[in-house]
């Protein structure tokens, strides 16, 4: 049986923030550069990147889709891997980008090298870092909610548990249901409401009976519709990216409190 390959010495990675990262919660970057660095790599945050595309790409629009996509590419190609704190849009870089750009010879080669060197944040600290500790405290109760993207599209399932069980004093709470849809989304929530809402309830109503403190995930967009639906229920978990955990970086209020 061959020997696993250990990980390579000092990559540089390039950090793909994402629009709601960079926008509503920059902790989560923070958090996921310090990860980075644990983990022995240079980390360093293109500024001409932008959105993935793929609002565009699930409406419909291949053009400006497309657009989006090339700027992206052009920005990351120089780095050893590609890194991103959300199973979404890891997803679309990775598995849609070739699909979106296969058609043109030009650009096809450059999407699948691109899209091989894709990983999501935590993925990336696990099986190819093979990260197995992390400096970081906190003393509570959480249950995880695997996100769609995350878990259907990259098999995110195991890697974040292996990480929290290393985390001191924190206990790990599984909710029922925690690999069913919060009802978010994307556009889903914008198109059909009356459908997310309903979806995200039976979500609450599974965090609320777990009893955790609070909730964690690795895609902001289903915690920012979670904590919204928490919030207006008047349920008392706090919510919180993964990341900010495993990085010790809780100081901060939880994920819709800001404007509470």
């Amino acid at each position: 049986m061959a020997k696993k390959k250990p990980p390579e010495a000092s990559p540089v990675v390039g950090l793909f923030v994402t629009c709601l990262v960079d926008l509503i919660r920059p902790s989560i970057g923070f958090a996921a550069v310090k990860l980075l660095q644990d983990a022995g790599c240079r980390v360093e945050v293109p500024a001409a990147q932008s959105c993935c595309g793929q609002p565009a790409y699930n409406s419909g629009d291949k053009a400006d889709a497309c657009a989006l996509a090339l700027n992206t590419i052009s920005a990351f190609e120089g780095y050893d891997y590609v890194v991103a704190p959300s199973g979404s849009c890891a997803g679309m870089l990775k598995h849609h980008y070739p699909d979106l750009l296969g058609d043109d010879p030009k650009t096809a080669s450059r999407a699948q090298a691109f899209a091989d060197k894709v990983h999501e944040l935590i993925s990336f600290l696990v099986d190819v870092r093979a990260m197995s500790q992390v400096a970081a405290r906190y003393d509570g109760s959480v249950t995880y909610h695997d996100s769609c993207a995350g878990l259907r599209e990259l098999g995110l399932k195991t890697q974040p548990r292996r990480l929290l069980e290393r985390v001191e004093g924190l206990k790990l709470v599984e909710m029922d249901d925690a690999e069913i849809c919060c009802g978010f989304g994307g556009a889903f929530c914008v198109k059909y409401p009356d459908i997310s809402n309903a979806i995200v309830e039976k979500k609450t109503a599974n965090i609320a009976a777990s009893q955790a403190d609070c909730l964690l995930s690795g895609d902001l967009g289903c915690l920012m519709n979670i904590a919204g639906k928490l919030s207006r229920e008047g349920k008392d978990v706090e919510v919180r990216h993964v990341a900010e955990v495993l990085a010790g970086m809780t100081q901060d209020p939880g994920i819709g409190e800001e404007a509470s």
